[in-house]
């Protein structure tokens, strides 16, 4: 579908801001006179939002005037978007349903468990909408669909359990939410009003902050948080294209987990457990931030005997049935582990990193393994990787008096099957030490980024809409603000590099598994840290610069090569970059690069 803002839009998205502003002012006064129950406050304020997103859906439903749904549309988003703290906290099923993209919805829980839903919602609504031929009917049918969503969710409210900390965590995903998804039009595709959207949420944290104003022992802390939020409101303005996310993400987000730091001190806070970002993270791009039991289904802690044996083993040939390849043999710590091939030796598809691997949700290019520990023994049983099993693993160093004192050091016990995989996953997850140019930039470690690679991640994060499918900080496709899904998809990767007759890949990707044909051709979106080191790239190998790959993106990636695909789920449209962009945007992907040997353990 190609997008197209009429000109009439435009009123209709500055009416959108005149309306959050005049709203806001209500916000601040509106709970001064709280309940006794601050819990019942919080849900009366939530619920009244949904009431009202409702409302506006329902006067949409009804409407067969463009002006009219245009107007109806932007009220109902005004009011999801001051409920969207709570209801993305609360319950973020329904939160993803009410937000998911315009792309249709393929869940495989297994060869008998297959569903295939067309999406529903605000975005779709957004693109149904904003368009030069809207279809009344199907407008009505997806506003009906999400107002009766909203209905459920309104009618089922119970706030009872709630406690500082998850306000305090609600609060922090809302933070986090914003910088990274709300301001890369990932939810706002075609208006891109993601700004202003930003400013709504702010807002929004504000008065659901308010409410639990007497938690605070510390009154200048919490003025402190009402002059960050007007200063993240007064930042989130400009233009769509030109605004400088860099700048904000370094002086707003960053500012504002320091402050929510002091906040769980103030109250006193201790949480139940941790969940994907660390309670204590001050940055969004350090190896602090993210909590690896998250990622690893198993919980426990990653220690220096773990992570040394996992090296060892990891480049010990012993344990294939040839006696001669390890895992290095294909993931070259020098090559960013990979292996510089189009496709590695023995297999059918191009060696993937293993930088920042353990930060996932699936893994191999078609999400065929759930874990690290799963895709190990994989590359095990593969008889054409190593051609042998965790048996053989653990015979062929059951009588190595190092690997016997290794493992009583690392397990406090002797060799076993499991430990062989957790030791080498082990490693690979310390694999992740977020310390290049770009992270201790924006971390304040260093000042030496230059305004091309500044402006390359703004362009990243912004008109080239890189992030929103490589979302920052991992930069892969593991989605935030709950990192529970690595997402894949469907963009067109052509079988050579030849732009005039090109033809897409014979690789089916994910349909192998399933063979679910709306999965034909989809791959995981694999990270683009440390990409100056990882070429040739795509599954495939088939690009072997970055401007080549920039190029196929800014075309419409295999739609923009004449290629049909039915569910390709990049947006066909040129992004119409510059020269001068592309190469910011690839100063700024070099600008990821590591610095330090990724090969040392923690």
């Amino acid at each position: 579908m190609k997008f197209i803002i009429k000109k009439e839009a435009y009123v209709f998205i500055g009416l959108f801001s005149l309306l959050f502003t005049s709203c806001l002012q209500e916000q601040k006064t509106a709970y001064l006179a709280r309940d006794n129950n601050k819990n019942e406050t919080l849900q009366k304020a939530f619920s009244n939002e949904l009431i009202s997103t409702i409302a506006c859906l329902d006067s949409l439903s009804e409407s067969d005037n463009i002006k009219a749904s245009e107007k109806h549309y932007l009220n109902a988003r005004l009011h999801f978007k001051k409920a969207e703290p709570v209801l993305a906290f609360v319950d973020s099923e329904n939160y993803k349903f009410l937000n998911q993209p315009n792309i249709l919805k393929v869940e495989e829980e297994d060869a008998t468990d297959i569903k295939i839903n067309n999406p529903t919602g605000f975005q779709v609504l957004e693109e149904e909408i904003f368009t030069e031929t809207p279809d009344f009917k199907s407008i009505t049918d997806h506003a009906v669909k999400t107002k009766i969503r909203l209905e459920l969710i309104e009618k089922n409210l119970n706030f009872n359990y709630i406690k500082p900390y998850h306000v305090l965590w609600m609060i922090r995903d809302q933070i986090i939410r914003t910088a990274l998804t709300g301001i890369t039009g990932f939810d706002s595709p075609v208006l891109e009003q993601s700004l202003t959207e930003g400013q709504i949420t702010y807002s929004a944290l504000e008065t659901y902050l308010s409410i639990y104003k007497d938690e605070f022992n510390d009154e200048t802390l919490y003025k402190a948080w009402h002059e960050a939020i007007e200063k993240a409101i007064s930042e989130l303005t400009g233009d769509f294209n030109s605004f400088n996310r860099y700048a904000f993400i370094k002086s707003n987000t960053h500012k504002n987990l320091e402050l929510w730091n002091k906040t769980v001190s103030d109250w006193k806070v201790k949480f139940p457990f941790t969940k994907a970002i660390n309670n204590d993270a001050a940055s969004l791009f350090s190896k602090n931030t993210f909590n690896l039991n998250h990622f690893s289904d198993y919980n426990d802690s990653l220690t220096s005997a773990k992570v040394a044996l996992g090296k060892t083993l990891f480049f010990e040939t012993e344990l294939s049935a040839s006696k001669s390849i390890s895992c290095a043999t294909c993931h070259i710590p020098e090559k960013g582990y990979t292996d510089g091939l189009a496709i590695s030796k023995g297999v059918t598809r191009n060696s993937p990193t293993l930088l920042y691997a353990g930060l996932q949700k699936g893994f191999f290019y078609d999400n065929r393994a759930g874990s690290l520990e799963g895709q190990i023994v994989s590359v095990i049983n593969n008889e054409n990787e190593f051609h042998s099993d965790l048996k053989g693993f653990e015979n062929a160093i059951k009588h190595n008096p190092e690997y016997i004192e290794a493992f009583k050091t690392a397990f406090n016990d002797s060799i076993k099957q499991d430990y062989i995989r957790h030791a080498i996953a082990s490693f690979i997850r310390s694999l992740s030490p977020f310390n290049s140019k770009f992270d201790n930039n924006i971390n304040d470690v260093e000042n030496s980024l230059t305004a091309s690679e500044i402006n390359g991640f703004n362009l990243f994060t912004g008109k080239a809409k890189c992030a929103t499918c490589h979302f920052a900080p991992l930069f892969n496709g593991t989605v935030p603000t709950t990192f529970k899904e690595t997402e894949m998809e469907l963009i067109g990767v052509p079988k050579t590099n030849d732009s005039i007759n090109a033809q897409i890949d014979d690789d089916l990707g994910r349909y192998y598994l399933f063979h679910t044909p709306e999965r034909k051709h989809f791959f995981k979106t694999t990270t683009v840290r440390n990409v100056a080191k990882t070429g040739p790239y795509m599954h495939n190998g088939v690009f072997k610069s970055l401007e080549e790959v920039l190029n196929f993106y800014n075309k419409g990636g295999g739609a923009g090569l004449g290629i049909t695909l039915e569910n390709q789920t990049l947006p066909p449209d040129a992004l119409n970059l510059t020269t001068s962009e592309i190469q910011d945007i690839i100063a700024f992907l070099n600008s990821l690069t590591d610095q330090q040997d990724n090969n040392e353990s923690i």
